[in-house]
């Protein structure tokens, strides 16, 4: 059956202190309203994301989605309403859910969706360790539910109820925005709440049905401190997965994963390891203790680190070696191709087996344009040497230690750029005594 889904963005996240909308903040270093997005997608034809006014940086997260603004800011069923005219006349069902729930999975919005179709309305709902001021989902002997009571405004009994509300809902279309349309505001905050729609469908006669799941998918986040618990939950399960999938973490608490890490099988990741986004780590790689990867491709059998950054567009050959202290950015190091030590290597291709000497930096950037530099296969570079590109250094070419290379060196040649040595006798520390 056809479903579109309205995503409720527009909240400022007070509690967060920024002045980033509380959806972009990120979890494993993706925004909170992709992350939903990414769970959405799959399973509605139509999404529409309500945003609130002046966020061109969430309208831009929610691309290529329809987009709409709730001006003021009047509660869950005031947002949700905001979506009527891009819906108008919609056949099929809607769901309404929260881009502050970042972690419900497509699995458990195809439950919901289930749900509905044995109901005129459905809704998700948690039984939370602790269940603090979340809303209370009231049932009855048949386990239908026959409200939702806002925190606020529940009696200590009902406060006592185990099983809360995680505010998404599923409906017919026409059913959904009639209900909206028809929510009052006359409650202890003076908001539209969508969880009063439950009445109103239950006074048409309307059967109405939770799905449970999970509280790590249906937790809301609203401040630091919960977006903390969030990312440790996501990143413990991204362990597992590296783990069960054939890595070797040898103090897996220290290492941390983005939403889209690609680890293979018999990977070994020292301690204190930070993968950012886009990052492919393909089998029998190495990755020692302290080294910071984003953007970047890693080919088998290769070892990166300690202490090395590999940026984006870096990619890093079959069984090569990337030493400490060692950066790359959009560079390519072939296969075999070692930088041991205290190099960076910004927008460079280096050919199989080359040896880049401690020290050495290609100068990529004249102060306003960057330039590349190519290191032929077999190439070695000295300790302590500057590459000025655009520059090319041939195949099986050697650049003596200290040299500043600004001509390309020919292949199998040796390039010496350095000041003349002159020694004078008598001038040390000796000569000096008296």
């Amino acid at each position: 059956m056809a479903c579109a889904a309205v995503i409720l963005a527009a909240g400022l996240g007070t509690r967060m202190r920024s002045s980033l909308p509380k959806a972009m903040h990120p979890v494993a270093g993706r925004p909170m309203l992709r992350h939903l997005l990414a769970a959405a997608e799959p399973v509605f034809e139509k999404i529409v994301v309500v945003v609130g006014p002046d966020m061109p940086v969430l309208e831009q997260a929610a691309s290529p989605h329809a987009t709409v603004v709730q001006a003021d800011r009047l509660g869950t069923g005031h947002a949700a309403r905001m979506a009527a005219a891009q819906l108008e006349g919609y056949q099929g069902d809607v769901a309404v859910l929260y881009a502050d729930n970042p972690l419900i999975t497509e699995g458990t919005i195809r439950r919901l969706l289930a749900r509905r179709a044995e109901a005129g309305l459905a809704l998700l709902a948690m039984r939370p360790a602790e269940p603090g001021k979340y809303g209370r989902v009231v049932t009855n002997a048949a386990g239908e539910v026959e409200r939702v009571v806002e925190w606020a405004d529940a009696s200590p009994a009902e406060r006592g109820i185990a099983l809360c509300n995680a505010g998404v809902v599923c409906a017919p279309g026409a059913d959904l925005f009639r209900w909206l349309a028809a929510l009052r505001n006359d409650n202890s905050k003076g908001e539209y709440y969508l969880t009063d729609i439950v009445e109103l469908a239950r006074a048409e006669g309307k059967r109405v049905l939770a799905e449970e799941a999970p509280e790590a998918e249906l937790r809301g986040i609203n401040s630091r401190v919960e977006l903390a618990d969030a990312e440790a939950e996501v990143q413990a399960a991204m362990r597992a997965r590296a783990l069960a999938g054939g890595a070797t973490m040898t103090d897996p608490a220290t290492v941390y994963f983005s939403w889209d890490t690609v680890i293979g099988q018999d990977v070994v990741i020292q301690p204190n390891v930070f993968f950012g986004p886009g990052v492919v780590v393909e089998d029998g790689v190495e990755i020692r203790a302290f080294s910071h990867l984003e953007g970047c491709i890693v080919r088998r059998n290769a070892q990166v680190g300690p202490f090395a950054r590999l940026r984006p567009g870096a990619d890093v050959g079959e069984q090569a070696h990337v030493g400490n202290f060692v950066e790359l950015k959009a560079t390519t190091l072939g296969r075999g191709a070692k930088a041991n030590h205290l190099a960076y290597l910004g927008d460079a291709t280096i050919g199989a087996g080359a040896n880049i000497g401690a020290g050495s930096i290609t100068c990529n950037y004249d102060g306003i344009r960057k330039h590349r530099t190519e290191i032929g296969e077999g190439a070695f570079i000295g300790s302590d040497t500057a590459l000025v590109a655009p520059v090319r250094v041939g195949a099986r070419a050697l650049v003596a230690a200290g040299s500043v290379i600004t001509q390309d060196v020919p292949d199998d040649a040796m390039a010496v750029a350095r000041g003349m040595q002159t020694n004078k006798p008598g001038r040390g520390f000796k000569g000096k005594q008296g």
